[in-house]
């Protein structure tokens, strides 16, 4: 137990280490997404998903398995393949961050 309780205590503390999200960076990688994405997150290709206020973890997700060839899909594969891993992890937190609304379709 009391090994437990100390793994515990040291991967809590490491959670802590772990450096923020440039959001502001993040937008600035974004400029390349927005086409298809949208600036503002929202898509305006039919084709392309909505990434504003999407989970972080599925975008960072999402964006290491086209990098590492996982999934699969030409331009995503381009894209992801030229961005450093603090990149994708600004990205990620940058549209996660954006608020959003659900309503009715156009």
């Amino acid at each position: 137990m009391r090994r437990l309780i100390l793994g515990l205590a040291i991967l809590l503390a490491s959670l802590h280490s772990v450096p923020a999200a440039d959001l502001v960076r993040g937008k600035k990688v974004m400029g390349m997404c927005q086409v298809c994405h949208g600036k503002d997150g929202v898509a305006p290709l039919l084709e392309a998903p909505n990434l504003a206020g999407q989970k972080e973890t599925y975008l960072v997700k999402a964006l290491m398995d086209y990098k590492t060839g996982v999934r699969q899909n030409e331009q995503m594969t381009v894209v992801a393949s030229g961005l450093e891993d603090a990149d994708i992890a600004n990205v990620a937190a940058y549209y996660a961050s954006i608020p959003f609304t659900v309503g009715p379709l156009p």
